[in-house]
């Protein structure tokens, strides 16, 4: 493998992550800077808040397309060497958190805006080995809804690409530097994360699904004083 073609690679990864479908939807359905609304972040999650379901599950798909898409940029430059497919998927999440496309000047500083990486963690996961999607998606509604946090389930899709690579690994049936793609992928997400776990720690996260609506019907039963 050509050093250069890895380089290449990895440079191609990490622009096509940055490529802000969410903000482009958001802008064409709206006509709104999603920077500006909710969590400002460019993910299927706030652009669902700011412009529907439909808009925020088309922003996931096309999130993981992308992520996935890099991978196997990556795989045909490199004929296939895993260390750069790792970091072509790596750099298409940092793409997706940090978009090259998306800087820009608030109270004279520069700041650089984009999602949380975890539709971008599942794609990059995907394309290095594709029945990881058919063993994540269907877990992520089930934590989403039955653990109740938004940021939860994010940081739960790298963990779980980790976890599906590491049994990979054990058994003989794929790479161990795959693993190391759900280590790094993990640190990513949660970096992006940061202000979502402090308001976990202090109890103020946003609840979603039968958590949320029960928590709402035990409010609703409360007095004033706080008494049932």
């Amino acid at each position: 493998m050509s050093v250069l073609f890895g380089v290449i690679a990895v440079v191609a990864a990490y622009v096509l992550g940055s490529i802000p479908f969410g903000m482009l939807i958001v802008r064409r359905i709206r006509g709104r800077d999603i920077r500006n609304w909710y969590s400002g972040r460019t993910g299927g999650t706030n652009v669902g808040r700011v412009a529907g379901f439909w808009a925020g599950f088309a922003t996931a798909v096309l999130d993981v397309l992308k992520a996935m898409g890099a991978v196997w940029l990556a795989r045909v430059l490199t004929g296939g060497v895993h260390v750069v497919e790792v970091a072509a998927g790596l750099a298409a999440i940092l793409g997706h958190n940090y978009s090259i496309f998306m800087i820009r000047r608030v109270e004279g500083k520069l700041r650089i805006h984009g999602g949380a990486g975890g539709a971008a963690s599942l794609g990059a996961a995907s394309g290095l080995w594709p029945p990881a999607l058919l063993i994540i998606l269907p877990l992520i509604p089930l934590i989403y809804f039955g653990i109740g946090y938004a940021s939860v389930t994010t940081m739960s899709i790298a963990f779980l690409s980790g976890i599906v690579f590491l049994v990979r690994a054990l058994i003989g049936a794929g790479p161990w530097v795959y693993v190391l793609y759900g280590v790094f992928a993990e640190f990513i997400v949660m970096w992006a994360l940061r202000p979502n776990i402090q308001r976990l720690m202090n109890g103020e996260e946003r609840l979603v699904g039968w958590r949320a609506k029960r928590k709402i019907k035990q409010n609703a039963g409360k007095t004033v004083d706080g008494t049932v």
